[in-house]
């Protein structure tokens, strides 16, 4: 005959049964051998494995995908130290491959989850069995993630010239101080090329301001593709632009100069249904010890472009060597 307190026990272990199976987290417990003791209906539901078909199975013929040895490793570690295991999304977003079905966040093509590893006693103290909780955080994850995305996008906008996107003149004169510390430091040559559009008024009074601005990228495009992988390059304000060659003398920086003036002269312009030719002017200077300061590195590379435009303009100029 059952008595009260025997009954009261019954039906608090229903209750609780009742609860771990009706939690949105997925619950599972695990013997040292990784055979599955427990598996709740949040497992079920992802997974599509009913609770009958893993009692006393091994985890990893229940779920094939899973990481094998680093999990093992994991639970192994538990076991021994006795100590509760963290996984979050943020180390790996999953440990099990469950579809999200978040309503919210409906475009993520897995759960995010954040996973424990909870040791569970004996009354004798020994651990012979492992919980593994496993938490949804879809929402926290991709609300975090899409914060991430929009901050690296905001520090892009933040260096990108709006209609060329190249750098905007404050960041490519960081990169030019950056530079110039640089060589204080090891005496390695780099030059300096300023450029801008011949008679660039004369394209906005002739065929507008939307073909100016159509010239500026077009030119820009070109920069970029005639660009090394180590160039920066940069709007530097109107129709004038600059770049830096890293690591290069005013020897090679000729050639690039040489290069890009005749492959601009070369490029025409499709606008409104009109053709636009244009020219440019380019003034180089290589980085050595006479320079004192950034400033006074971009103040010879504009010499050097004046020169080229006193000279007749299509033409480039090397500081020192007018």
């Amino acid at each position: 005959m059952t008595t009260l307190n025997e009954s009261q026990a019954i039906e608090e272990l229903h209750w609780q049964l009742g609860l771990l199976q009706t939690l949105d987290v997925g619950l599972l417990v695990l013997d040292r051998q990784y055979n599955v003791q427990l598996w709740n209906s949040f497992m079920e539901h992802h997974s599509g494995v009913v609770a009958s078909d893993t009692r006393g199975r091994n985890l990893f013929n229940v779920i094939a995908n899973l990481p094998v040895d680093w999990l093992k490793r994991k639970l192994d570690a538990v076991f021994m130290l006795k100590n509760p295991a963290y996984i979050s999304w943020e180390q790996r977003p999953y440990l099990f491959r469950f579809k999200s079905y978040r309503p919210i966040t409906g475009g993520a093509a897995h759960m995010y989850q954040n996973v424990s590893l909870i040791p569970l006693r004996s009354p004798s103290g020994e651990v012979n069995h492992i919980g593994i909780l496993v938490y949804d955080v879809t929402d926290i994850a991709l609300g975090k993630l899409q914060l991430q995305q929009a901050n690296a996008q905001l520090k892009a906008l933040s260096r990108q010239d709006g209609l060329t996107g190249l750098y905007n003149r404050a960041y490519w004169e960081q990169c030019l101080d950056l530079e110039f510390s640089r060589f204080a430091r090891r005496q390695v040559a780099s030059s300096l090329v300023l450029l801008d559009i011949d008679h660039f008024k004369a394209i906005n009074d002739n065929y507008g301001h939307p073909a100016g601005d159509e010239v500026i990228r077009q030119l820009a495009a070109l920069l970029t593709r005639l660009a090394r992988r180590t160039d920066i390059v940069g709007r530097y304000g109107g129709e004038e632009f600059g770049v830096l060659l890293v690591d290069t003398g005013s020897v090679n920086a000729e050639i690039y100069c040489e290069r890009l003036r005749r492959a601009a002269e070369a490029l025409e312009v499709e606008h409104g249904g009109q053709r636009i030719s244009f020219t440019i002017s380019l003034g180089v200077a290589e980085l050595t010890s006479e320079a004192c300061g950034p400033a006074e590195w971009i103040e010879q590379a504009d010499r050097a472009l004046y020169r080229s435009k006193q000279a007749g303009r299509n033409r480039f100029t090397v500081y020192g060597l007018e």
